[in-house]
């Protein structure tokens, strides 16, 4: 449920405006009051504004046109009404609103001499203005029903599909004349069935002062239902906006503009702890950073002192201390590499012990591999030689050649350590 601060400018808003507060689920959360531009600003404390402007400055209608919306729906809606406006219309605002079930799509226009000047008398009371709306749309349109609102010499109609005006100092009938619901009645046939549905909203001193036209619809129509409003049109009118309803006036150049800073303050907070703990991060690996160099620096250190007492005649840096220790091992007859032959011969061991009909011919070993002659009665138990080599996965061996002589079988075999 949202708020709405809703505002009506009325005839001469210089002086005084009317104001109140409801959501947009119908209800009214103040009374309405009335006074200056300034006290209503009073009223916003961070609700969305919704502004009612008068009427008799707007002309709105509806339109057939084939367009979903954006910039090609706003450069064709001046050219779609030129014929109803009697101004050049480069001086006129238009605004479109959502199509109706008709398909017809509600459409108004002012003066943009006319609008500036309801915008900069919001600006200069603080008011930041987030719809504004014509007054014609605070009247609720219900379907197959006519509806008339008199407020003063103000008076609202809509026939509940896409007819709304607003007349100055009328008569509930003669909007329905206007409307096409009359005829004049010196043509009307007196034989002529009533026709039409008509519900009227006014106080009542209006309810009085139009006795006579009350009498005389309900001639012509098939009901007319009269509500008396006790506090005044616009808490009617400001529950119909707030609830959707409109043409807002506020598109194109006079749209509102994103506001960024808006948008990030309620962030602001969250902002800074983060932008705060990605300082500290980078502080503490900054530390670490300097611990580590001062370290690295005194471990070189300590070793160069080492390395020079094992070496007394080399002055060089020492860049590498691994390759230099592997220099001075080597240097005193130590091997880096692994004992892979005595491992080897470990394994060749235990699976010629396992083989009983077979012997070792010869064995040769270079960079790490073992070439060997075999002798045995069969195939069989050379796969099982290399079976049993391979078993512990340190090694693999691999049959590089079988061949027959007399009733033995000759076989070479080559032994190497697991990826190497």
């Amino acid at each position: 449920m949202a708020e709405f601060l809703v505002i009506r400018l009325g005839r001469d808003p210089r002086y005084s405006v009317e104001w109140i507060v409801v959501d947009d689920n119908g209800t009214r959360h103040s009374g309405a009051h009335r006074g200056s531009l300034e006290e209503a600003s009073q009223a916003v404390q961070g609700r969305p504004v919704i502004v009612l402007v008068s009427s008799t400055e707007v002309l709105t209608t509806a339109v057939d046109l084939p367009l979903r919306g954006g910039a090609k729906l706003s450069s064709t809606l001046p050219f779609a009404l030129e014929e109803q406006v009697a101004v050049d219309i480069e001086t006129m605002h238009f605004a479109a609103g959502d199509k109706r079930e008709s398909g017809l799509r509600p459409v108004a226009a002012v003066s943009r001499d006319v609008l500036d000047a309801w915008l900069e008398l919001l600006a200069d009371a603080g008011i930041q203005a987030w719809k504004l709306i014509p007054e014609d749309y605070g009247l609720a349109r219900i379907p197959g029903t006519m509806s008339i609102l008199v407020d003063g010499d103000d008076l609202l109609f809509n026939d509940g599909g896409d007819v709304e005006f607003s007349l100055d100092g009328a008569k509930p009938s003669d909007a329905l004349v206007v409307a096409g619901k009359l005829t004049d009645r010196e043509d009307d046939d007196p034989m002529a069935d009533p026709k039409g549905h008509l519900i009227v909203y006014c106080d009542a001193a209006d309810e009085e002062r139009f006795a006579h036209d009350w009498i005389a619809l309900r001639h012509e129509l098939h009901s007319v239902d009269i509500n008396l409003q006790p506090d005044g049109a616009l808490p009617r009118m400001a529950v119909t906006v707030a609830s959707g309803h409109g043409v807002n006036l506020l598109q194109g150049r006079y749209g509102p503009k994103a506001d960024y800073g808006s948008w990030l303050r309620p962030w602001r907070t969250a902002a800074a702890l983060l932008l705060t703990l990605v300082l500290i991060g980078f502080a503490g690996k900054g530390v670490d950073y300097y611990r580590l160099t001062q370290e690295e620096a005194d471990l070189r250190a300590q070793f160069s002192q080492e390395f020079q007492q094992i070496r007394p005649g080399d002055t060089r840096e020492v860049v590498d201390p691994v390759a230099a220790v592997n220099s001075i091992k080597r240097s005193l007859g130590g091997g880096t590499a692994q004992p892979v032959f005595l491992d080897s011969l470990r394994e060749l061991a235990a699976a010629m012990r396992a083989t009983e009909d077979a012997s070792v011919e010869s064995l040769s070993y270079r960079a790490g591999v073992i070439d060997i002659r075999v002798s045995s009665s069969d195939v069989e138990t050379v796969g099982e030689i290399q079976k049993l080599i391979g078993a512990s996965g340190q090694f693999v061996a691999s049959i590089q050649s079988t061949d027959r002589v007399a009733d033995r079988i000759n076989s070479r075999i080559q032994i190497r350590e697991t990826g190497s």
